[in-house]
């Protein structure tokens, strides 16, 4: 249907009296049908006709006006989208700065008085081991274990580097054969009580390194059922020393698993 332009209700009936009407009034009188009577017959057929219109008028206008609300709607609907997704990417944003930059948005705590326990801060290479899930020897975490991590950068151990052999010729080799293992102690060759020290502050490491929670209860069980077991309080030096082996050797046997 054509769209109607103007508002019927404004339109204003013909002048049926006037001259150019006389041929109309003329095909309508009759013996029964006067000039007066045709007149009246053709403005009833203008009123009717009109009518007609302003109904399809007023139909025109409601459909327009659903379609103007309709498009609003959209329009709206696509605005609050794309401010929602400006606020989630800036959450998002504010999310990943935090969890790359935790300490930055540390809160801090009132009444919290100048540390006056002595602390381990992990070196570079400690963190990145531990982020990546990877084995790390205990004696990194005794009182001797960070200088050493400190001097290690923060490459992975399967990184080729260039490196001088015993015969004083250079050749690529893995970052593992080329650091200088010889300072690093295995845990099963950590006196007990350096085990004792490494425990705790390995805990608050993969704490700090966002480690799941199972993991690190894990863990805190395992090594306080090794430190309260019978063979913890033994004379025989070597009771001591089968705990220690067969924690070495579990630990490394669960990151091998978990990979």
């Amino acid at each position: 249907m054509l769209r109607i332009i103007n508002d019927p209700n404004l339109n204003v009936c013909l002048d049926y009296v006037s001259p150019p009407y006389t041929n109309a009034r003329a095909q309508l009188i009759n013996d029964n049908i006067t000039e007066e009577q045709a007149i009246l017959l053709l403005r009833t057929i203008w009123h009717a006709a009109n009518d007609i219109d302003i109904g399809l008028w007023e139909a025109q206008v409601e459909v327009e006006r659903e379609q103007r609300e309709n498009l609003h709607r959209i329009e709206e609907e696509e605005q609050d989208r794309l401010e929602q997704e400006r606020i989630d990417e800036e959450e998002s944003a504010r999310k990943e700065e935090k969890k790359k930059h935790k300490h930055k948005f540390a809160p801090i705590l009132e009444d919290t008085g100048v540390p006056d326990k002595p602390s381990i801060i992990p070196s570079s290479y400690m963190i990145h081991k531990l982020d990546k899930g990877e084995y790390l020897e205990l004696w990194y975490f005794t009182n001797d274990g960070p200088d050493e991590a400190h001097s290690k950068k923060t490459i992975d151990d399967d990184t080729m580097v260039m490196s001088t052999l015993p015969d004083g010729s250079t050749a690529w080799v893995s970052a593992a054969a080329a650091c200088n293992a010889s300072s690093v102690i295995d845990d099963e060759n950590l006196s007990f009580e350096e085990f004792c020290i490494a425990c705790p502050r390995f805990i608050a490491a993969i704490k700090e390194a966002n480690w799941p929670q199972d993991r690190v209860h894990m863990m805190v069980i395992f090594w306080k059922n090794l430190q309260i077991h019978p063979y913890r309080s033994m004379w025989d030096p070597l009771a001591q020393k089968v705990l220690l082996l067969y924690q070495a050797e579990q630990r490394k046997h669960w990151h091998v698993v978990a990979k």
